[in-house]
């Protein structure tokens, strides 16, 4: 069963350095203060994981954090580029980064054959591309009933996963809602998994489209009310785009950005306000 604990204490006992770490949510529920607290514990030399890697990723790249980068897409959503990421690519800054670039299609069946516990997963896509030369996880199979040739991707089974989620009930059982992403195939995929949630409830209620994941498969819960700020909690907090635009000249400058994680991160307690 999950424990409850403090956010502190659940990120020093379930991230390790050199393990890899999938930080899921799409659009809303991401989970900036786990991320926050990784930084500021100065967990280092992993692999991150992600769909769509924007700005959360930008600042552990950024904090130097980060010595490989797996994902299908990268950007500040409705803004541009991810500075930080790209200064690491283009200059080696604060540290080079090594790529795993995927299709969506291809990273979301990674995470699928990785929660079935098989080793790879099939489906018709990268043809045209120069993806599977750049990789070693895109091979091809051929199908024993028809004979077509198919893309295999291999499964994806991070060290630790991580997401935000809006309750939970005291067993740990943990229910989301709202545009969810990839987050329960991230969390059954993985060895280990913290959640974030914005309260503690005495039973959860089913929500329609709503997505729960068992205490059985959850190490920590740890209750951050607007822990996926910037982004937001469906039915708890509102998406603050001013943010995002903030980010880009922050993020476009070294020292600037530097000034920003020691003074809103790694001095602070809290999760991320501007």
């Amino acid at each position: 069963m999950a424990d409850i604990r403090s956010l502190q204490d659940a990120v020093a006992d379930l991230v390790h350095n050199g393990d890899t770490v999938a930080m899921e949510g799409f659009t809303h529920l991401i989970p900036y203060a786990a991320a926050h607290e990784v930084i500021r514990q100065g967990i280092t030399d992993l692999t991150l994981v992600r769909m769509t890697p924007d700005v959360i990723y930008d600042q552990l790249i950024g904090a130097g954090l980060v010595r490989k980068l797996v994902f299908s897409w990268g950007g500040n959503p409705g803004v541009g580029s991810l500075h930080r990421f790209r200064d690491a690519v283009e200059n080696g800054w604060p540290r080079p980064l090594e790529l795993d670039e995927h299709s969506h299609a291809g990273m979301a069946n990674r995470y699928v054959a990785g929660a079935s516990k098989l080793p790879f997963a099939v489906l018709r896509g990268y043809r045209g591309s120069d993806i599977p030369t750049r990789t070693d996880t895109v091979s091809t199979v051929t199908c024993p009933f028809t004979g077509e040739e198919l893309a295999a991707v291999a499964a994806l089974n991070p060290d630790v996963t991580v997401i935000h989620a809006q309750q939970a009930d005291r067993a740990g059982n943990v229910q989301m809602w709202g545009l969810t992403g990839v987050q329960k195939e991230a969390a059954l995929a993985a060895d280990r998994v913290l959640v974030t949630v914005e309260e503690i409830v005495e039973e959860l209620t089913p929500l329609p489209g709503g997505v729960v994941l068992p205490t059985w498969v959850i190490d920590a819960v740890c209750v951050v009310p607007d822990g996926a700020r910037p982004s937001y909690a469906t039915g708890y907090s509102t998406r603050d785009n001013a943010f995002y635009q903030a980010w880009d000249p922050i993020a476009r400058d070294r020292e600037a950005f530097t000034r920003w994680i020691d003074e809103y991160v790694r001095k602070s307690e809290g999760a991320l306000t501007r």
